[in-house]
């Protein structure tokens, strides 16, 4: 099967493709065909800044191949979407059965890789930030498909004013319909502050304007993996908080809840009241070409690797 990897860290031109064999399921785990595979900041961040080359993970949708020991619930050939620990672009990966889930019937791969993995970090992320009916929200990253999602719920949950922060004009109109009743960029003096609640999907240099952006006893919620450092002083003088916010915490430790996230999700979308938004679907073996979309922030919604 084919299958990208890298051996150093890097850009985009690290990637590589390989001949190998299809892997076996372990127990609790599922083999999958993969049909769509979403490309993620934390993974392309990963290739460029991390401590070494690791197999990379990621989420997958596709058609179950194989089942190891210890699962029940699934069947050959049922077509589901989970989260890949390791070698996530590739033609087969293997999923773990506690974070997988069935794809509805009428709903394509595509549409299970934008929705579930984005949608269940917006719909943690916006919980976590406990906005009540009527505050004011700023989204940034809007454009990701996370932070798309995350516009879609403060406005459905009753937000009073939702402001989107994205990179360049370009994206405002993408962003506006999505719900935003503003667009500010990164490099504008005010972001439109206060606000009630930031979600932030950015972090590192951004997490200061975050912060100063906080209405007094406002809420960040931090779910990027960017990093960065919060000044306790901002906090201090706005009597705010900082909430980290991390999806795999919810898979592990609170099952029941991830599965109803889940769930919930998928009754949006078929009601129509949660939009996904695909960049672009790109071959499997043109990974590189997807990382560099990302790294050059011009995407507009999700982009899935189809092997």
């Amino acid at each position: 099967m084919l299958r990208i990897r890298h051996e150093v860290n890097g850009g985009p031109e690290v990637l590589f493709t390989e001949e190998v064999d299809r892997p076996e399921p372990g127990p609790g785990e599922l083999v999958v065909r993969a049909e769509a595979i979403g490309v993620t900041l934390p993974t392309v961040r990963k290739v460029r800044e991390g401590s070494g080359p690791v197999p990379f993970g990621g989420e997958v949708a596709g058609t179950v191949v194989s089942i190891g020991a210890d699962v029940t619930g699934f069947s050959v050939g049922d077509r589901v979407t989970g989260l890949c620990f390791a070698h996530a672009y590739a033609e087969y990966a293997v999923l773990d059965s506690a974070l997988t889930t069935a794809v509805p019937d009428g709903a394509t791969a595509v549409d299970a890789v934008a929705l579930v993995r984005s949608g269940l970090v917006a719909r943690g992320a916006y919980e976590a930030g406990r906005v009540r009916p009527g505050e004011s929200v700023l989204v940034t990253a809007a454009a990701s498909a996370v932070g798309g999602l995350a516009l879609q719920l403060a406005k459905a949950g009753g937000a009073g004013r939702v402001v989107a922060a994205v990179g360049s004009a370009d994206k405002a109109g993408f962003v506006r319909g999505l719900g935003a009743d503003e667009v500010v960029l990164y490099e504008d003096a005010d972001w439109g502050a206060p606000y009630d609640v930031v979600l932030d999907g950015v972090g590192g240099d951004l997490l200061g304007p975050a912060v100063r952006a906080l209405a007094m006893g406002g809420r960040l919620v931090a779910f990027s993996s960017g990093g960065g450092t919060v000044e306790a002083y901002e906090l201090l003088v706005r009597g705010a908080s900082v909430i980290g916010f991390q999806m795999r915490a919810i898979a592990l430790n609170r099952p029941d809840l991830y599965a109803r996230w889940q769930r919930e999700l998928w009754e949006q979308h078929a009601a129509g009241t949660l939009r996904t938004t695909v960049h672009e679907e790109i071959p499997l073996a043109e990974a590189a070409r997807a990382h560099t979309v990302i790294e050059q922030r011009s995407n507009r919604g999700k982009v899935v690797l189809v092997p």
